[in-house]
């Protein structure tokens, strides 16, 4: 299933290369609110019925985290976009 952008404009205004930086900007921090979302529901958890341990518990934060990004990278919720359009809005306005 794909999630179009919500704001098609977006592509079209923007230089590529300012939509880059801002793309890899709003990506990172897209990522960051859903790995603490993640979180919270749980995920990298222990699980009694798997392994567990000290090593699962070492790396379940690094699990959450690349769950996140490869989540944000694939069109996450939307919030990158909503970032780039309002980082393009304030840039033009500078």
């Amino acid at each position: 299933m794909e999630i179009p952008p919500v704001n098609p404009l977006v592509n079209q205004v923007m230089p590529d290369a300012d939509r880059d930086k801002f793309k890899e900007v709003a990506t990172a921090l897209e990522a960051s609110f859903l790995a603490e979302m993640l979180k919270y529901t749980g995920a990298g958890e222990s699980r009694s019925s798997f392994g567990g341990g000290k090593g699962e518990d070492a790396f379940a934060s690094l699990l959450v985290r690349e769950q996140a990004t490869l989540m944000a990278e694939g069109g996450g919720i939307g919030l990158a976009e909503q970032i780039i359009d309002s980082m393009m809005r304030r840039a033009d306005n500078v």
